[in-house]
């Protein structure tokens, strides 16, 4: 979905476990609610915005509508407005219960979704790191789906730090999938749940480890967090970080987009060249990376 596409047609935005008021500051103001386009000439005043979260954050003083829902259901909320896009008769009483939300409210909600031209729902942490994980990204992605029966909708999520969207674009255009990406067969296979690297670590089943410009010490679960410091693994970082000083091997690497060029994304998916703006007396990330690759063939007698 690109900028231009929500400036100028959405008139209803949703923001789901996501508090863009701190985590991506620019974002109401560029991007979102405050700019002025084609169908909607008076920026705010022709959008509604909507929370939905466990709490009252900063996010949430600046929504015309708040849903507080129920800590860890998430997935509960979410077919509760499938099933009420769908025509479904619902109990209010089973849905009070499961949600932490009235059922007029849903009903309310729903009936705005349906009402508007053009609606965008951004999700974030909130909602894909809780219980459900990627079953609730999938609900979400399931309800935008069927809100297009009766108007445009369109889902993007709230990236965390760093270059989180070039990372999924570039495993997409080499493999087809963009996380979650197994290729012990020699070929990629996806499965969230099962093969990314959080999972992966939580079920005890890796015996070795790299990381690079990431802080899983500091973010992952407590189960995926006790085995990586059980196992050895390489950290590249621009900095010490919990990771790097649990790692068997850690380099301090030059930061991206600062002193080496390249290319990052926007989380619009938008590409955006960078030239190193200063000199670092330490090695890039691809650097260090490509001196290990020759140190494993050398020791393995690979030639090419």
């Amino acid at each position: 979905m690109a900028p231009a596409c929500l400036l100028n047609r959405g008139d209803m935005i949703i923001f789901w476990g996501s508090n863009p008021a701190e985590s991506h500051p620019r974002h109401f103001t560029k991007y979102s609610l405050m700019p002025k386009g084609m169908f909607v000439p008076n920026g705010r005043k022709d959008r509604t915005c909507v929370i939905v979260d466990v709490r009252k954050t900063k996010s949430a003083k600046t929504a015309d509508i708040f849903v507080q829902i129920k800590p860890r259901a998430d997935f509960e909320g979410l077919w509760t407005l499938r099933a009420l896009a769908k025509g479904v008769e619902l109990d209010p009483e089973i849905v009070k219960r499961d949600t932490g939300v009235e059922l007029s409210v849903w009903q309310d909600l729903m009936a705005r979704m349906k009402a508007c031209k053009f609606g965008v729902i951004f999700f974030g942490m909130g909602l894909t790191m809780t219980r459900g994980k990627h079953a609730n990204s999938e609900a979400l992605l399931a309800l935008t789906r069927d809100m297009n029966a009766y108007t445009r909708f369109v889902a993007k999520p709230n990236r965390g730090h760093g270059n989180v969207t070039g990372a999924d674009n570039v495993v997409a255009w080499r493999t087809g999938y963009p996380f979650g990406v197994n290729h012990s067969r020699g070929y990629p296979r996806f499965n969230p749940g099962e093969y990314t690297t959080s999972d992966t670590l939580a079920n005890g089943e890796a015996d070795s480890g790299m990381t690079i410009a990431c802080d899983p010490m500091a973010n992952f679960s407590e189960p995926a967090r006790r085995h990586l410091a059980s196992i050895p693994f390489i950290a590249l970082d621009t900095k010490e970080t919990p990771t790097s000083r649990a790692a068997a091997v850690a380099f301090t690497v030059a930061t991206y987009g600062i002193h080496t060029g390249g290319t990052v994304y926007r989380m619009d998916d938008v590409p955006i060249p960078l030239r190193p703006s200063c000199e670092s007396p330490n090695p890039s990330d691809f650097e260090v990376l490509t001196q290990i690759e020759r140190r494993v063939k050398k020791i393995k007698g690979i030639t090419s």
